[in-house]
C-alpha cells in the first residue's frame, strides 16, 4: 500500500457538491482508501483569470493501485461528473490531480509525479500542508519552506471556508483532519 495525495478543484456549478461527490467516487474505487481530507479553500484562478473562483482541497489516500491506475481512476471520476476538457487552466466542474504517490518520481506522457507545478500553487500547498505539515518531495525539498518563500507573494488568494469544509466532510462521513 502506498500513500498518495490528490488535489481537487471545481469552479462551476455546485462546487462543494462536486468535491464531495468526487471524494465519494474516489473512495468507492477498488484499491483506494480515503484517509483524510483537508479543509476546503476558495482560491483565485491561476493562468486564465476570466473565470469564477475555485474551491480546492487535498485528499490523502492509501492505494494498492499503480500510479497510472490511480490516475485512470481519477479521470473516470472526472468523466462521471461531466468534466469537459477545453481551455487549459479554464473553468471546470471538477479537476483531480495526482500530486504525490509515495516517494515515487515519474515522468511519463500524461503523468508526472510529483505534480510539476504543485510547489508553485498556493491552492495546492495550503491544503497539502494542512494534511502533511512536514511534506517533503522525493528530491528532499520541504514544501513548508517553499510556501514560506512564495506565500502571499504568489498572488493567489486562499481563504479557508469552514461551512463548505463541514458540508464536504459530512457528505463523505469523515472527521476533520488533525
Amino acid at each position: 500500500m502506498v500513500v498518495a495525495y490528490v488535489g481537487l478543484g471545481a469552479n462551476l456549478g455546485d462546487r462543494a457538491g462536486a468535491l464531495a461527490r468526487s471524494l465519494e467516487l474516489l473512495a468507492g474505487t477498488g484499491g483506494v482508501r480515503l484517509l483524510a481530507v483537508s479543509s476546503c479553500y476558495e482560491t483565485e484562478p491561476v493562468g486564465y483569470l476570466r473565470q469564477p473562483d475555485f474551491l480546492n482541497l487535498v485528499a490523502k489516500v492509501e492505494t494498492n493501485l499503480s500510479p497510472r491506475q490511480l490516475l485512470n481512476a481519477m479521470l473516470a471520476v472526472e468523466a462521471d461528473l461531466g468534466r469537459q476538457r477545453g481551455l487549459r487552466w479554464g473553468p471546470r466542474t471538477i479537476d483531480l490531480d495526482l500530486l504525490l504517490y509515495g516517494d515515487v518520481t515519474l515522468n511519463e506522457p500524461g503523468l508526472v509525479i510529483p505534480h510539476p507545478r504543485m510547489a508553485e500553487r498556493a491552492f495546492v500547498l495550503v491544503p497539502l500542508l494542512e494534511l502533511w505539515p512536514d511534506a517533503v518531495l522525493p528530491d528532499g525539498q520541504g514544501l513548508s519552506e517553499r510556501w514560506e518563500a512564495i506565500g502571499p507573494a504568489a498572488g493567489q488568494g486562499v481563504r479557508r471556508l469552514a461551512a463548505e469544509s463541514a458540508r464536504i466532510r459530512s457528505a463523505i462521513g469523515t472527521r476533520p483532519s488533525p
